[in-house]
């Protein structure tokens, strides 16, 4: 089972930038047990809603010809909480992409101010396997996430319009 943390995207420029939007429910599980009588999303998962954002942003950059890994969260800072009923906005931006890493730094963006800052390093795991093949069933672009890129394909019409 794979968790997707992201609802759609509302932006979407390729190598550069993505805005995601994530809606916080009382229906998500995880909720119900962090914390007991204060329901907070748990701050590894908004962690994990931006990596989501910004490796499928860095892996549309190379035509998804690479798989894309989370390898490193260089940094999370985080000076609020998500809570049911918060619209969180994920805004990934891509630093750089060189063949066998990518950089990027993001904000999460809640009622219009900055809820968390988080920096990523993702690897290009095919280029540092040394050959060795990595198993499809790892490896997080989806049939699910595929569904979440055609609002990318459905953002870009729309800015042509």
């Amino acid at each position: 089972m794979r968790w997707i943390w992201i609802d759609r995207f509302e932006k979407f420029e390729s190598g550069k930038e993505a805005w995601a939007v994530k809606n916080v429910t009382l229906a998500e599980e995880h909720l119900h047990d962090h914390f007991p009588g204060w329901p907070v999303m748990p701050a590894s998962l908004v962690v994990e809603g931006m990596a989501q954002t910004a490796g499928i942003l860095v892996g549309e950059a190379r035509g998804f010809k690479e798989k894309v890994i989370l390898a490193k969260v260089s940094r999370a800072t985080f000076f609020d909480h998500a809570l049911p009923g918060d619209q969180l906005k994920y805004q990934a931006t891509v630093i750089s992409i060189e063949n066998e890493f990518a950089r990027t730094e993001g904000k999460v963006w809640k009622d219009g101010k900055v809820m968390a800052e988080i920096e990523i390093l993702f690897s290009h795991i095919d280029n540092n396997l040394g050959g060795r093949k990595f198993p499809e069933e790892n490896f997080v672009f989806t049939d699910q996430f595929r569904q979440i890129l055609q609002t990318i394909e459905l953002t870009k019409k729309e800015e042509k319009s």
